[in-house]
């Protein structure tokens, strides 16, 4: 027996969206840059080693984000029960959204420099962090509508395009944070 796509609901959206504004409260008091500094939005940055990168609305990173929705979905789909599952979404931008303010605390932006390729890396601008958490939305939306298998293609395109374009993706990401490999990060510097 197969069970049906998770629902969300107009209060269940309403809740997210909360919780995105809650969070960018928090990054702002927090004192993180609202934009790039160089002073422009762009909705795409294609140069992973620029300074705007995780600092505009969408890099090579956002794939990654998506996954995250993907893997969200699947879990929700897999452990809430009943009338809790309409309640995943907002659940999911809680999980994501508790991950960007970790990933702009001082410990993980100091484990990038030192664990990753990332040396010059400071941390996401509060757009950029926002918009991490609406990527990862658009994944859980996309999981909701696509076969399971059609998911987990598009998961595997996503991590192979990073990987061959920019030499990470969000497996390498956990990988070098969790378990520092001095060859990866080499070669993820060009070498």
């Amino acid at each position: 027996m197969t069970r049906p796509p998770l629902t969300v609901h107009a209060r269940a959206l309403g809740l997210a969206v909360f919780i995105i504004v809650a969070y960018a409260a928090v990054e702002f008091a927090w004192h993180r840059p609202p934009i790039c500094l160089c002073g422009t939005i762009k909705l795409w940055t294609g140069a992973v080693w620029s300074a705007e990168n995780s600092q505009q609305v969408s890099d090579w990173y956002s794939l990654s984000h998506i996954i995250h929705g993907f893997l969200f979905y699947g879990a929700a789909w897999l452990v809430l029960p009943g009338k809790a599952r309409n309640w995943a979404l907002p659940l999911a931008v809680l999980v994501e959204g508790s991950w960007e303010l970790l990933e702009n605390s001082p410990i993980i932006i100091d484990r990038y420099r030192a664990a990753t390729a990332a040396a010059g890396y400071s941390g996401d601008s509060i757009l950029n962090s926002m918009s991490d958490i609406v990527f990862m939305m658009l994944g859980f939306a996309a999981a909701r509508r696509l076969p399971w298998w059609a998911t987990v293609a598009l998961a595997l395109f996503f991590e192979l395009l990073a990987l061959a374009v920019i030499r990470d993706n969000l497996t390498l990401n956990v990988l070098m944070l969790v378990h520092p490999i001095d060859a990866i990060r080499v070669w993820q510097a060009g070498g």
